[in-house]
């Protein structure tokens, strides 16, 4: 079936006869992660890796539950490995499946995978990001630099510390990547250092960035999207994402479901937002959706 009947039909049964599955899902192959980031909580759980048996399990599985547009994670998912399988294995076998397969990484390996979408996590200018991510910044510039991938975005995570350079970021990456996504820093319990962003200069970076693409920079996010982040009154529907962790559970429902404390006044996850206004009737949302995943 085409992606656009398959959609269509999606939404006919969900808002007519109340059938509420997944669209979206991410996968996480692993915990285990080369850097160490202020902001992540996932390198510091159990170095847990999912089988390729499972893996393979886990992508029917979200396929039979509807998911179509899938999003490869970790840890770092270049580092997931198993007897003679690597990441270009999963790649292949999920493109079998899914309308979409993306993946998000760190940066720090080539970029020669065939995944549709290449998600790369650049979070400042050098000094900023190594302090960040510990230093990768130059190596990451190059490895985007060296690949022949017609589809790298870089994805800005805004946090207390890199906020007021987002909008020079934005600028610098604007001709080394596709397009750029943002989201803010979720304060996860196992994060120490206090990197929530409060939300008056949340919405300071916001007009900045609706301006940056007011000015043609390649922002993907829509500007339906960055306006609904400033006070996140916008309404969410959970239903619509699923999760895959290292020890094969499927969780359907929020990013932060089973792995911590939700709350949905700090959300920042403009993913969630723009699946959410989309199904929503949002035309700029179903319009940016169309644009990366088709």
């Amino acid at each position: 079936m085409a992606w656009y009947a398959y959609y269509f039909l999606y939404y006919v049964k969900s808002r007519f006869f109340n059938i509420k599955r997944p669209l979206l899902a991410g996968i996480k192959l692993t915990h285990k992660c080369n850097l160490k980031c202020r902001h992540c909580p996932f390198w510091k759980k159990e170095k847990k890796s999912i089988s390729f048996s499972m893996a393979m399990e886990s992508l029917n599985k979200l396929y039979e539950h509807g998911v179509r547009i899938l999003i490869i994670e970790g840890g770092e998912p270049f580092l997931w490995e198993e007897a003679g399988y690597d990441i270009k294995d999963i790649v292949r076998e999920a493109r079998r499946l899914f309308f979409n397969v993306g993946i998000t990484t760190n940066g720090t390996f080539p970029l020669d995978v065939n995944a549709n979408n290449i998600w790369v996590s650049i979070d400042g200018l050098k000094k900023t990001h190594d302090y960040l991510r510990g230093e990768s910044f130059d190596k990451i510039i190059s490895n985007i630099r060296s690949s022949s991938h017609p589809k790298i975005f870089a994805h800005i995570t805004i946090n207390s510390l890199n906020w007021e350079e987002v909008p020079e970021l934005v600028k610098f990456l604007s001709t080394e990547v596709k397009g750029i996504t943002v989201q803010f820093h979720y304060p996860y319990q196992e994060v120490e250092e206090d990197l929530f962003l409060p939300f008056n200069k949340r919405m300071m970076v916001l007009e900045n960035l609706i301006s940056l693409k007011k000015q043609g920079l390649p922002i993907a996010d829509s500007y339906a999207c960055l306006k609904a982040l400033k006070n996140n009154r916008w309404r969410c529907h959970p239903w619509m994402i699923a999760s895959v962790d290292p020890d094969g559970k499927l969780t359907q429902g929020c990013y932060v479901k089973n792995r911590g404390e939700i709350s949905c006044e700090r959300c920042g996850f403009s993913a969630h937002t723009e699946i959410s206004l989309a199904y929503s009737g949002v035309m700029e949302s179903i319009l940016v959706g169309n644009r990366i995943f088709h």
